[in-house]
């Protein structure tokens, strides 16, 4: 259930041939910086570097107070707005919004994906069309600073600090939830808003008020 294959249709991402090669999403955190890299070279004409290592396609629109750190890449027809904040190693795909306020750092957003409203994203997956509602966030790092672990039967560790949320594709996030360090959340479920999701989210699944998880009908 946790695995790039069961989570992500990779015809919807750049990082295709690269997420292939791994069998769960977060083992493909410590290349993404290397993989924008790779394939930021390779670009072809319709994008422009518009900074070093700053890749943007000619549809996309960037506003005039966004911040895009370096690397990143902005596909074709992606919406980047006002005041968002992209700290570096964010490959962002196509028709995507990353909206007022946003931070991404060490992502990858398939295809579609919305970040519109207040979202931080660091350290995560998200897959096609996956959609976090304002205010929602993704914790990275846990409190006492030990090494993440994936709360599934068995349990699966991470060996990794910095590990946020994997989403997959048509996930809707409800506003101001918190998705803490390791989340998993399969295909097509919805979290309510004002959640504290921990754990893996089964595909079809709504995720309810108090941790209650019931399958879609």
């Amino acid at each position: 259930m946790c695995t790039v294959k069961n989570l992500y249709d990779l015809h919807h991402t750049m990082a295709n041939v690269y997420l292939e090669q791994v069998i769960y999403p977060w083992e493909a955190l410590g290349g993404i910086q290397e993989q924008i890299l790779a394939l930021g070279r390779g670009l072809w004409e319709d994008y422009k570097e518009i900074l070093p290592q700053v890749w943007v396609h000619k549809t996309a629109k960037i506003a005039p107070t966004a911040y895009l750190g370096a690397p990143c890449i902005i596909g074709a027809n992606t919406e980047v707005r006002h005041g968002a904040f992209i700290r570096g190693s964010a490959l962002v795909g196509e028709g995507c919004v990353v909206g007022n306020s946003v931070e991404l750092k060490n992502v990858i957003l398939f295809d579609g994906v919305q970040v519109p409203h207040y979202n931080y994203v660091g350290d995560s997956i998200l897959g096609y069309k996956a959609h976090m509602g304002a205010g929602s966030v993704t914790s990275n790092v846990k409190s006492d600073k030990s090494l993440v672990v994936i709360h599934t039967e068995p349990a699966i560790p991470t060996g990794i600090k910095k590990v946020g949320a994997m989403l997959g594709d048509f996930v809707e996030v409800g506003c101001n939830s918190v998705l803490n360090p390791g989340t998993v959340i399969g295909r097509n479920s919805n979290v309510y808003p004002l959640s504290s999701v921990r754990g893996v989210i089964p595909a079809n699944s709504i995720y309810k008020t108090g941790g209650v998880i019931v399958a879609k009908v």
